[in-house]
């Protein structure tokens, strides 16, 4: 189903120019219908039952007359007013795909769970990046598994569910909506998830698609398991990824287990230290004895990689049912992108993408 996008602007060449490009790049997804006349355009918000009505400011309406499931929305000449006369607004002078999922935004609060999204492929494969120890590269080696395999045509989603997740620190996209904005819908029963999710999104440069960290931690605390299993779910269910990174804090609580009982493999990253090969012994133990309590299938899923190894210092932990996949070097006086960077052209990587 295309939405019924309605543009309602005095400048007729910019109304020219924005419907060339939408229909361009979103002919599959907007209906458009273009006005420059406020009175055309109110008839058609009802006989052609307009899913949207982007406005310029300029003109004079009430709000309150409008159809009752229109999402509504003011065009404005700054990116910098978010909200005008208690309405939201959207700056028209940036880049396309910037204003699309603006009004994907605005009207997923609208819409509810009415509208579904709908795209070609298969259902994505899951890896959850995660580990009894800390210190070890685990996100750095997420993000990095995250450019490998957008590197080789994947279309990849790098998710990080840590409570002091590091998303921005290893890609960059642009967009005004973050992990906040995802948790709000979640908790919300009146927003179209799907619709929500396609609008926070944003694109590395280097294929990666991925979500902002919320500009305050403290929300990270909000996600519960309920609200991660029912991301993840909507996430798969909308088919517009192949591969899905998560990066999550270890935990060996219910919440954490079922996680892990639902993703399709468990990559944990040790250093081969003493400390971290005693830590993932423990953690293998652990887990082996809840899994058979709550029968769950998490010991099978489980892939080691070590990261940061020295070949004087470091032993691998040892035959305990994991199957490694080898290991990295430590990087000396690299930046995070470098050492990311570096990892994501390592060949064992393809291993999780075939084993």
């Amino acid at each position: 189903m295309r939405l019924k996008l309605a543009i309602l602007e005095h400048d007729q060449n910019y109304l020219n120019r924005i419907i060339s490009v939408f229909n361009a790049k979103y002919s599959d997804k907007l209906e458009i219908y273009s006005f420059t006349d406020l009175e055309m355009a109110k008839v058609a918000l009802t006989e052609s039952k307009i899913d949207v009505l982007v406005m310029n400011n300029s003109f004079d309406i009430d709000i309150s007359s409008l159809p009752q499931n229109c999402a509504f929305a003011y065009l404005v000449d700054s990116v910098d007013i978010n909200h005008l006369n208690g309405q939201k607004a959207i700056g028209k002078y940036q880049k396309i795909d910037l204003i699309y999922k603006e009004i994907l935004n605005i009207y997923s609060e609208k819409a509810g769970s009415v509208i579904d999204i709908k795209s070609e492929g298969g259902c994505a494969k899951t890896y959850l990046f995660c580990s009894p120890n800390g210190g070890v590269g685990t996100s750095s080696m997420a993000a990095a598994s995250a450019l490998h395999f957008a590197a080789k045509g994947e279309k990849t989603l790098y998710l990080n569910l840590e409570k002091l997740g590091s998303s921005d620190l290893f890609f960059t996209g642009e967009g005004q909506f973050d992990m906040s904005d995802i948790i709000f819908a979640l908790k919300s029963k009146n927003v179209n998830l799907l619709m929500k999710l396609e609008s926070c999104i944003k694109y590395d440069r280097r294929g990666v698609c991925f979500f902002s960290q919320p500009k305050i931690a403290l929300d990270m605390v909000e996600l519960s398991q309920d609200d991660i299993v029912k991301l993840l779910s909507e996430l798969k269910r909308s088919r517009l990824y192949s591969r899905i990174i998560i990066d999550m804090d270890f935990t060996l609580d219910v919440g954490g287990l079922t996680i892990s009982d639902q993703v399709d493999k468990i990559i944990w990253i040790g250093d081969g230290s003493e400390i971290s090969n005693d830590k993932i012994q423990k953690a293998y133990t652990a887990i082996s004895i809840m899994e058979q309590d709550r029968s769950l299938t998490i010991t099978k899923k489980l892939h080691l990689i070590y990261n940061k190894f020295s070949n004087k210092t470091g032993k691998t932990v040892g035959e305990i049912g994991i199957k490694s996949i080898g290991g990295a070097p430590r990087y000396d006086h690299a930046s995070t992108q470098q050492v990311v960077e570096n990892l994501s052209k390592m060949e064992m990587l393809s291993k999780l993408m075939n084993q």
